[in-house]
């Protein structure tokens, strides 16, 4: 008897190679920075990127909240993008404190509060997800019918 082997040749498989390639790629690149960047630098817009950073954190709270809130199963995706917005903020906030106050302050901030809410946020994208890695089918009495209080 011969076996014989399918490829799975979907646009999802070959988006993954490249999702894959394109880290794979990074670690290259990251040596390059790593030898090549300066250890300061002098920066433009400094302000409007930690407001904007915080927008999008306000943003992913406010709509997470607003998911759980109504049962939407939504909550999931916007948890998974805020969660990676913690841990991106508390990264930043940590390596780019200036003096030694600074970094202790961030370095609390980081474990006091946005690394477990991270954490919180994770298991909500994990609890928006089956155990087989599907979405949950949402309970029928929870979901949001169109209406007047909706605009």
């Amino acid at each position: 008897m011969v076996a014989v082997v399918t490829r799975n040749t979907s646009p999802a498989r070959s988006m993954g190679w490249g999702f894959m390639a394109g880290g794979a790629a990074l670690v290259p690149w990251m040596c390059v920075l790593a030898a090549r960047l300066p250890a300061t630098t002098q920066v433009a817009n400094w302000s409007t990127a930690w407001i904007g950073l915080d927008v999008m954190l306000a943003t992913g709270l406010l709509s997470t909240g607003y998911f759980l809130t109504r049962g939407d199963q939504r909550y999931g995706l916007t948890a998974a993008a805020t969660g990676a917005l913690l841990l991106m903020d508390a990264w930043f906030d940590v390596t780019t404190a200036t003096s030694d106050t600074d970094r202790t302050f961030a370095l609390a901030l980081a474990i006091g509060l946005e690394l477990p809410l991270a954490g919180v946020c994770a298991t909500l994208a994990a609890r928006a997800l089956g155990r087989d890695g599907k979405a949950r089918k949402q309970d029928p009495r929870n979901q949001v019918k169109p209406g007047a209080a909706d605009l």
